[in-house]
Parts: C-alpha cells; sequence; structure tokens
C-alpha cells in the first residue's frame, strides 16, 4: 500500500492519514486544493518526499478541476493553488519541488488545456513512481554502512510513511534487514506528535524489526552506556551549511559527535537545496496547543497564559554529518551538496 496516490476513479489524492496511527489506518481523500492544503497543514500527510509528491499531485488535480478554456487561464489556475500548497509548510524544499516540477512541464509541454492535464498527472505520477526507486537505491547505498548487530537510533518517521514508499532513513534500515543483517533500532519518541512512537515503531512492527522507543531526553544516555551505535535521520531541507530536520535532531547530532558514534543523513537528492543560505530558510512554527494539551482528549499539560514556542525544525551544521546517503551514493565530509547532486 502506497502512502499516497491518485485516485482515476474520482479524480481524487487519497493517502493515509498518519494522524490516526497506531490505533487506526484510513485512507481519505482530497477532492479540492483546500483539502490538500489541509491535509499537509493538519500532518495527515508528511515527510520531505511525500509532501513533495502530495505537491505535484495537488497542482495536477487543480489542472483537472479548472473550468479554464485557454492555456494561460488554466496555468494561473495551477500557479495559484502551487501558491497556496507552498505556503502550507515553509521549511521542507521537497514541497515546493514537486509544486514546482509539474508547474515547469505544463508551461514548456501544454499547447491547449486538456493536453495540460494530461501532462501534469503524468508528471505527478512519474515523480510518485520515481520516489520509490530513488528510495530503494538510498537503502541499497545505506545498507553497506549498516553492520550486522548493530543498534540504530532514529528520529521522527523517515520510513515509507514519509514517502510514497520503503522510506529513506528506514529504508536504509529495511535494505540492511533485506541482507539478511540483523539490526535493532531504537526510536525516539520525538515530542509533541510522537511520530517515532506513533509512525515509525508501527512501520517496524509491520515488517517484524525489532524496536523500541524512548523519551527523547534519554538518547545521550543510552549513547554512554554502548546501546547505541549508529543514528540515521532524514531531513527536510539540505543546503550547503546544514541539515533542517524534525526538532532534536542537532541535539542528537551533539551527542552522537561527543560519543563518536557515526550521525547519517538519509534524502533525496531532491531535498537538497544548493542556493540557499541560512537566512534564506524559515523554521517552521506550529500551534501552541500542540504542546500545551495531550491527546485528543486535550488533557492541559503546560498552565493557561504560559507561552510556548513550537517550532518544528532544526538546523544540524555539516560538521557534525558522518555522511550524506543519497540515490547518488554516500558522501562523506567534506560534504559539497553541488557534488552531491552530480553524483
Amino acid at each position: 500500500m502506497r502512502t499516497i496516490e491518485w485516485d482515476d476513479s474520482d479524480s481524487s489524492i487519497k493517502m493515509i492519514d498518519q494522524t490516526l496511527l497506531p490505533t487506526e489506518l484510513k485512507i481519505i481523500k482530497c477532492k479540492n486544493i483546500a483539502d490538500v492544503c489541509e491535509a499537509i497543514q493538519s500532518l495527515r500527510i508528511r515527510g520531505a518526499p511525500a509532501l513533495g509528491v502530495c505537491g505535484a499531485f495537488g497542482v495536477a488535480l487543480s489542472a483537472q478541476l479548472s473550468s479554464a478554456s485557454t492555456v494561460e487561464g488554466m496555468i494561473k489556475d495551477m500557479k495559484a493553488a502551487g501558491a497556496a500548497i507552498k505556503k502550507t509548510r515553509p521549511t521542507a524544499i521537497n514541497l515546493s519541488w514537486g509544486v514546482d516540477q509539474v508547474l515547469q512541464i505544463a508551461e514548456e509541454e501544454g499547447m491547449d488545456p486538456k493536453l495540460i492535464q494530461n501532462i501534469a498527472l503524468e508528471e505527478a505520477q512519474r515523480i510518485a513512481d520515481e520516489d520509490v526507486e530513488i528510495n530503494k537505491k538510498i537503502g541499497k547505498n545505506g545498507a553497506k554502512l549498516l553492520r550486522d548487530g548493530d543498534i540504530v537510533l532514529t528520529h521522527c518517521n523517515a520510513g515509507r510513511m514519509a514517502c510514497v514508499d520503503w522510506g529513506t532513513a528506514l529504508g536504509v534500515i529495511r535494505s540492511a534487514v533485506a541482507d539478511k543483517k540483523k539490526i535493532k533500532v531504537i526510536a525516539c519518541e520525538t515530542r509533541p506528535l510522537n511520530q517515532g512512537s506513533r509512525i515509525t515503531a508501527w512501520e517496524l512492527q509491520q515488517d517484524k524489526i525489532p524496536v523500541h522507543v524512548i523519551t527523547d531526553s534519554a538518547a545521550g544516555f543510552l549513547m554512554r552506556e554502548g546501546l547505541i551505535n549508529k543514528v540515521i535521520v532524514g531531513a527536510d531541507r539540505i543546503t550547503q551549511e546544514f541539515v533542517y530536520n524534525k526538532i532534536g535532531t542537532y541535539s542528537l547530532s551533539v551527542l552522537a559527535k561527543e560519543h563518536n558514534i557515526p550521525f547519517y543523513v538519509a534524502a533525496p537528492v531532491s531535498t537538497l537545496d544548493a542556493e540557499s543560505w541560512e537566512e534564506h530558510v524559515k523554521i517552521e512554527e506550529r500551534s501552541p496547543d500542540e504542546i500545551r494539551y495531550l491527546g485528543k482528549a486535550k488533557e492541559l499539560n503546560v498552565p493557561e497564559g504560559v507561552p510556548i514556542l513550537n517550532l518544528a525544525f532544526d538546523k544540524t551544521p555539516m560538521e557534525n554529518v558522518s555522511a550524506i546517503i543519497t540515490e547518488n551514493g554516500a558522501f562523506y565530509p567534506p560534504i559539497l551538496i553541488d557534488e552531491i547532486i552530480l553524483g
């Protein structure tokens, strides 16, 4: 089952609602751009590669819904939809990348509205199919860095739920297991929305890969005790200076460096952003209510009136990264983004 795909039966985008995991596996449908934006903002769909595919399908959906009778009118509708989608989550570059890929081919090759609709959907489908192939290559390249018996720490969720299938960081682990290596995983809970305990642990349990869940604050102690010997995370954007990923990633990189533990980042080339620098990247700040209240019961967790800073991402400097694993191979310090892109 793919995390996200196009449904020809009613021209909609169907996806797994990740907010319901692990208690319920439910497929939802996005039939308009408002649905797409809500799904992204509420994290029903999440993870850099999956967001790229969602952005691509979202623009393709806007073409299907457009009533424009001219090329110019349809492109205008698609750009408006793309702009709305991009605004939903500013830090993850794959989202805007997926939007731009479909817009570019529509503008370059669309000779009439019907052709644009077909081209846009074909390109979005190509991006979705390619995502699976790319993740398998990332997994193969990264599996070489894992040894039989490794205990691997991961943060947030960089598995099939963060992609169309297979995963990036978890894809490396899956590929190592497929190579007959015995790998155990320690998954950080990943507060405040617990993508590690809810989603990563659920995925690995489905695949019968041994996993323990820990509180985020336990990682350093376990490293000191020798109970972790590799760290693998995903990424939402990689610039020349930093790896932007789920908040808490930077702290883990510092701890790994202190304890001489390899710290690997697994991500597709589409996550690389060679043009942006630190001042160009906006760190997403999410609703304080994600921290103020606990669970669906909305139990008060922070006194009313106390300010909350709920940052979704942080930035890990390149000097803390042991290697970046992409479909083009594994790249070691000094890590140069342009060289990775060229392969």
